[in-house]
C-alpha cells in the first residue's frame, strides 16, 4: 500500500515487487509500505504510515542499528537475517538490505524477504557434501590417469628419437606437450588440502598481497580499495587466505580479458570494454547475524571481489564452485573449488552474485567475539 503527499515521490513502483520494501523520509517516519512488506510484518500499512522507525521496530534493534548505519555512511547496509518484529506479532527472520536515496533527500529504502534459516542451512551443508564427493571422485580419477598418462608421454619421447623426418617430431611434441598439461591437471586434482595453521590475520594484509600479485601479473588492470579499517584481526591461515582470494581475482582479470565467454571456475569472460579497462574492486565491510559451517555468528567479515566483466553465464551459476566447471574455453575449472575448500578450512563460505557488468564473489569469515 501506498501512502502519498504531494511532497513525497510516487514509490507506486513497487507495489509490484515479491519482496518487501518500505521507505523512511528524512525524519525517520514510515511514507511508503509496499503489500508484500504488509504480508511479512502481518500490519496494514496504513497503520505504519507517519509512525517514526524508531517506535515500529523497537522490538528490533539489530534493524535499527542497520538503519543508522546507513544513514550516517550513506552505502547500502545488508543484514543477511536478523529478528523483526512489529507490535505485538512474535518476531520473523528476515534478510534485509537498507539503502539511501538520491530523492526525497535522506530518505531509506528498506527491503526485506523471509528467511528459512533452516532451509538455508540444509542447502549449504548439501553443497558441502557434494563438492566433497565430486573432489573425491576427481581424486580417484586422477590416480587411474596418472600411469597410463605417463606410460603415452614416455612411449612417445622413444618414438620421436625413431623419426627419420624431423618434420614428423612436431607431431610427438603434440603429444608429449598434452601429456604435460594433463599431468599438471591430475597434479593439481591429486594436491592434498594440508590443514590450516591458525594465527592472527589482517585481511588488508591479505588483499594487499594479492592486489600486488595481480598488477604484477597484469599492469593494465585497474584494482581499487574500499576498506573498512576498523575491522579486527581474524584467527585464520594467511597463505590460504592469499590463495584462495588470489583465485578469485585471477578469475576476474581471466574474466574481462579472456574471450568473451563469461565467469566460471576459473572463467574468462571479456567485459566488452577492451582490454586495459577492466576494475575490480576490493571491499570489506562487517557481516551481521550470519551462519557458517550451521553455527550463528553475531558479526562476521565479509570480503567481495568485484569486477565489472559481463557476469557469470546463467547456465553455470549454480555449479561455478564445483570441480571442472569453467566458463572460458581452455579453463581449468579448478580455481574456484579451491578457493572454496580453502575458504570452508578457514570456517568461512564464499557466496557470488552476478550481473552483466557486475559480478560479486563474497567471502564470509567469523569475527572473534
Amino acid at each position: 500500500m501506498s501512502m502519498m503527499s504531494p511532497t513525497v515521490p510516487d514509490f507506486s513502483g513497487l507495489d509490484c515487487l515479491s519482496t518487501g520494501a518500505l521507505v523512511l523520509g528524512a525524519d525517520g517516519r514510515i511514507v511508503y509500505v509496499n503489500p508484500a512488506a504488509e504480508t511479512l510484518l502481518g500490519v496494514s500499512g496504513a497503520l505504519l504510515a507517519g509512525d517514526h522507525a524508531e517506535r515500529v521496530f523497537e522490538r528490533s534493534p539489530e534493524l535499527l542499528v542497520a538503519i543508522r548505519t546507513a544513514r550516517s555512511e550513506l552505502e547500502t547496509v545488508i543484514e543477511y537475517e536478523l529478528d523483526v518484529a512489529v507490535g505485538g506479532h512474535p518476531p520473523i527472520r528476515l534478510g534485509c538490505s537498507i539503502s539511501p536515496l538520491d530523492a526525497p533527500a535522506h530518505a531509506v529504502l528498506i527491503e526485506m524477504r523471509a528467511v528459512d534459516p533452516h532451509l538455508r542451512i540444509a542447502r549449504l551443508e548439501q553443497a558441502r557434501l557434494q563438492q566433497e564427493a565430486n573432489r573425491e571422485l576427481l581424486r580417484n580419477l586422477a590416480h587411474e590417469i596418472k600411469n597410463p598418462l605417463g606410460g603415452i608421454r614416455g612411449a612417445a619421447q622413444l618414438l620421436e628419437h625413431e623419426l627419420p623426418r624431423e618434420s614428423l617430431r612436431e607431431y610427438t611434441q603434440v603429444i608429449i606437450k598434452e601429456s604435460d598439461r594433463l599431468q599438471s591437471l591430475m597434479e593439481r586434482l591429486l594436491t592434498p588440502h594440508r590443514m590450516p595453521r591458525f594465527g592472527a590475520v589482517n585481511i588488508h594484509e591479505v588483499l594487499e598481497r594479492v592486489r600486488s600479485l595481480i598488477l604484477a601479473e597484469t599492469p593494465s588492470v585497474a584494482l581499487q580499495r574500499d576498506y573498512d579499517i576498523s575491522l579486527p584481526e581474524i584467527r585464520a591461515d594467511a597463505e590460504q587466505l592469499i590463495q584462495a582470494t588470489l583465485n578469485i581475482a585471477r578469475n576476474a582479470v581471466q574474466a574481462m580479458h579472456g574471450n568473451g565467454h563469461g565467469h566460471g571456475n576459473g572463467h574468462g569472460h571479456g567485459n566488452g570494454h577492451g582490454h586495459g579497462q577492466g576494475e575490480i574492486i576490493f571491499k570489506t565491510r562487517v557481516a551481521r547475524q550470519i551462519t557458517l559451517e550451521s553455527r550463528r555468528y553475531r558479526l562476521g567479515l565479509r570480503v567481495e571481489i568485484i569486477d565489472n566483466g559481463p557476469g557469470v553465464p546463467e547456465d553455470i551459476r549454480d555449479q561455478i564452485f564445483y570441480p571442472l566447471v569453467s566458463g572460458r574455453e581452455g579453463g581449468s575449472g579448478l580455481g574456484l573449488a579451491v578457493a572454496q575448500t580453502l575458504v570452508a578450512q578457514n570456517h568461512g563460505t564464499i557466496d557470488c552474485e552476478s550481473r552483466p557488468g557486475h559480478t560479486v564473489f563474497a567471502i564470509f569469515l567469523p569475527l572473534p567475539t
